[in-house]
């Protein structure tokens, strides 16, 4: 094993690594391939425990609301939406006897993706552990958040590098939830329907209901009351959800994943390949049918290293009706 990064799990207890950054040891057989790795190395009842644990803080909730999820093998094929396909009238739709119906076919641009696998490893040194319970399922379970976080990142910048975008200010003078209706409707025309979910960052929430309450009167007292779901109802939104989720965005400073930012896009769960929505995100389930898969390897005497790997890729097939509001 490395000496600095022996050293360093020494020092600390862990050292975080990409899953296939693991170093060799002298002396010691390392894996060849990715079937003697997880012949040699997985761990069923921790990959099991991490399927059934319920995240506390919803990560994955959020990354399916971004992402639905689609199951597939490792290579993808979807069509690149042609909007206008989405909506012609049809005048032929009768059949003639002894004739079929007529066949429908898209013609949007065939494209082939690869899920990509994604992992992390935790070094961590035994001595620091010793009287922890289940501290590797512990451990399995804080790599797989941090592998969640990073797809609904992903997820947030596929979205809101595609929309298109206006900057408001949400002060005392301004109508946030006209403004939001209003980048609706414009997604509509542009697109042909109205996108169905929203992702409000928590400073722009803020920026709303300080607006709102700034206003003094009973319209803007009622306005700044309304919860999420409500907001939902009244913009005709499936759901309306307000992102708390902050990342470490430098050595000394965390940033929030959505900030400013209102997105509006279109999402459905069970959706197919091939449908219009905005985003969509492929998963291929590990070597042994599941979607998460944990494995556990001594490095040392005292060192043992926890990884959790996934296949997954995420993709905007089309960003038309795409909208982002930016909050100042």
């Amino acid at each position: 094993m490395n000496k600095d990064l022996m050293k360093a799990a020494n020092e600390h207890g862990s050292v975080l690594l990409a899953a296939n950054d693991a170093p060799q040891q002298d002396g010691i057989l390392c894996a060849a391939n990715e079937s003697s790795f997880a012949q040699s190395f997985y761990s069923e009842p921790i990959t099991t425990y991490i399927t059934g644990w319920q995240d506390p803080t919803n990560l994955q909730d959020l990354l399916n609301y971004l992402a639905p999820e689609i199951q597939s093998g490792r290579m993808a094929e979807f069509k690149k939406a042609v909007n206008a396909e989405q909506f012609l009238t049809e005048s032929d739709d009768i059949r003639a006897m002894d004739a079929d119906f007529k066949r429908v076919r898209f013609s949007g641009e065939t494209e082939v993706v690869k899920t990509l696998n994604k992992g992390l490893t935790l070094y961590v040194d035994q001595d620091r552990v010793a009287n922890e319970p289940d501290w590797e399922q512990r451990r399995a379970a804080w790599l797989l958040n941090r592998l969640v976080r990073n797809d609904i990142i992903r997820a947030i910048n596929l979205l809101s590098t595609g929309a298109t975008s206006v900057t408001k200010t949400w002060d005392s003078s301004a109508d946030p939830d006209a403004d939001m209706a209003l980048a609706l409707d414009a997604a509509g025309d542009a697109v042909g329907f109205e996108p169905n979910r929203a992702i409000c960052g928590k400073s722009a929430w803020l920026k709303r209901l300080l607006a709102f309450r700034a206003q003094e009167n009973a319209g803007g007292f009622a306005s700044a009351s309304m919860m999420p779901d409500q907001v939902a109802d009244m913009l005709g939104l499936d759901r309306f959800v307000v992102s708390k989720a902050r990342y470490q965005s430098s050595a000394s400073a965390k940033s929030k994943v959505v900030g400013d930012l209102v997105i509006f896009f279109a999402a459905e769960d069970g959706q197919l390949a091939d449908d219009p929505s905005n985003i969509k995100r492929f998963v291929s389930p590990c070597s042994g049918g599941e979607k998460f898969r944990v494995y556990v390897q001594e490095m040392s005497a005292k060192i043992k290293a926890v990884t959790v790997e996934h296949y997954s890729r995420l993709v905007s097939p089309t960003t038309l009706g795409l909208r982002k509001i930016t909050v100042q």
